[in-house]
């Protein structure tokens, strides 16, 4: 199910190890208990109740701030993209395209989308962080998907009314906004994804 959750009282040991695992600068150490946990209570909940929540409130407020911040996310994410993952049996596409909206570096949120696909035996066309729209237009034309997930993290970043422009010149494809960047696009454009499970279910849908 997309809406399993851990109990609480495993929620907090977690985060509190991941936290630990961070301040000692030991990101290999994240890495394997985000991998771990992944396995244990699910990617959802694992992204939701655990890795999100610590990402949020681990501020980069100086310099040692910014190095612990650095190896939560980078552990972070080598640990969601090691999930499931086989690279001489890649999962096929299934139609799923992710990418970071241009200029936007940060997209830790698509790792967990694409390790909530894996888990469900279900692959994606992952283009990463900073993709201009031209070089997503060049790719939407060449793999042809149906469902199109672009992330933004900041304002400056989310520019809605190119989500509709480029909804506009393919028609056939589904096109979501995902992360808190995006300003909310205007009907009839489809709500901002604002949740994992929302994300999976959208990419999994038809």
């Amino acid at each position: 199910m997309l809406t399993r959750r851990m109990p609480a009282e495993a929620a907090e040991p977690a985060r509190t190890r991941l936290r630990a695992a961070a301040e000692d600068l030991d990101d290999q150490r994240v890495a394997a208990l985000v991998l771990d946990l992944a396995a244990e209570a699910g990617v959802i909940a694992a992204w939701e109740q655990v890795c999100r929540p610590l990402l949020a409130t681990t501020r980069g407020d100086n310099a040692a701030g910014i190095a612990v911040a650095g190896a939560l996310a980078e552990g972070t994410r080598v640990g969601l993209d090691a999930f499931r993952r086989d690279p001489g049996r890649p999962l096929p596409s299934a139609g799923v395209l992710l990418a970071g909206a241009e200029h936007e570096t940060c997209c830790l949120g698509l790792h967990a989308l694409a390790a909530a696909l894996r888990e469900r035996g279900r692959g994606c066309l992952h283009l990463g962080p900073a993709l201009p729209w031209t070089a997503l237009a060049s790719a939407v034309a060449r793999a042809r998907p149906r469902v199109v997930v672009l992330w933004s993290q900041s304002p400056a970043t989310g520019r809605a009314h190119r989500l509709v422009r480029f909804r506009r010149d393919f028609p056939g494809v589904r096109v979501h906004a995902a992360g808190p960047g995006w300003t909310e696009p205007a009907p009839p454009f489809p709500p901002r994804l604002t949740s994992l499970g929302e994300a999976t279910a959208a990419c999994l849908a038809g």
